[in-house]
């Protein structure tokens, strides 16, 4: 009887062996995967915020890290919200079974981001937001053809943005803003293949005239403010649209007819402030029922602002500095 229990026993312990033993464990990690996640870490400058990355230990047990529960390879990294000391090693393009890939509100994190990211061709969410980057956006991100969502804020990239970013077919939201990008919108961009994505690219040194062919796209939200643009903006308006935030302000040499402008019925935000838009304000505004913010001040409006409930929302600082225009909630009129 004895020697019969030998067998379960020593299986018993074997098991228990395999899945307890710290050693043993880190082997169920693909190598390569630690591999090139020790890499990340060391060009971070090995940050506290990384200390459960330890060798001895199972990758896919370590924080920030999640792993694919078939095959134990990386399926995501999100490195959020500490500080380090470095800079993005290309070792990051060796994960090649990403899916999503975070890096954001890193103190400390610099350089450019690698070229060597364009080879994680299964990616479908990359953020890389509120850290200290800089360099060009790589135009070779186009080749991530899986991409729904980009994210680049919050940096200091410079540079032209790459017109190949529109041949991303699946992508649904675009940030670029807060960086140091100059030169003038990608004629491309109205020509989005497939999704048509949330245009994010406010607080930039962008200039030029913005392409008519973005005219031609329905974006939900287009933030263009803050920016150096000049001539005509009247495209990006239009009835037949489902846009929801349009935001030109703050670029000082946008001008065009604001009489002439149709809305789409869904805006919930609208911001056309310090330009030289000039025109009446349409009687059509008061149809937007879902509107939240309007902003049409430091302007060359004139005549009277239209009347009705929806308007009511808004106050004086709304129309401000805008001599032309006449009406409540101004007090004065000088139309």
């Amino acid at each position: 009887m004895a020697s019969g229990r030998r067998p379960v026993c020593l299986l018993s312990f074997l098991f228990l062996f395999r899945f307890f033993s710290p050693a043993l464990s880190a082997g169920r990690c693909n190598p390569d995967d630690m591999a090139a996640l020790l890499d990340i870490k060391k060009a971070m400058g090995n940050p506290y915020l990384l200390i459960s990355w330890d060798p001895k230990v199972d990758c896919c047990s370590w924080l920030t890290v999640s792993c694919d529960p078939k095959t134990n390879r990386i399926s995501q990294l999100e490195i959020f919200a500490g500080n380090v000391s470095g800079t993005i090693s290309p070792s990051v393009g060796k994960l090649t079974t990403l899916t999503q890939l975070t890096m954001r509100k890193l103190t400390g994190l610099t350089g450019p981001i690698p070229p060597a990211i364009c080879a994680l061709t299964r990616l479908t969410f990359l953020r890389l937001d509120w850290n200290q980057l800089s360099g060009p956006v790589p135009a070779c991100l186009s080749s991530l053809r899986a991409l729904t969502y980009l994210d680049l804020s919050y940096n200091q990239l410079s540079g032209p943005i790459p017109p190949s970013l529109a041949q991303l077919p699946k992508l649904e939201a675009l940030h670029l803003d807060r960086n140091q990008l100059t030169g003038q919108i990608p004629d491309s961009f109205g020509r989005f293949r497939g999704s048509v994505p949330g245009l994010y690219l406010s607080h930039n040194n962008l200039s030029g005239e913005i392409p008519a062919s973005l005219g031609a796209m329905n974006f939900v939200n287009i933030d263009l403010s803050r920016n150096r643009f000049e001539g005509n903006a009247s495209w990006l308006f239009g009835s037949w649209k489902s846009t929801q935030v349009l935001d030109i302000s703050r670029n000082l040499y946008l001008s065009f007819d604001f009489s002439n402008v149709s809305f789409p019925s869904t805006l919930t935000t609208l911001h056309i402030e310090h330009n030289e838009i000039y025109g009446v304000i349409p009687d059509s505004i008061l149809q937007l029922t879902n509107l939240q913010e309007l902003n049409v001040s430091y302007n060359r409006l004139h005549g009277w602002i239209p009347q009705g409930p929806i308007m009511k929302k808004f106050d004086e600082y709304s129309f401000s500095h805008t001599n032309g225009l006449c009406g409540p909630p101004l007090t004065g009129c000088s139309g």
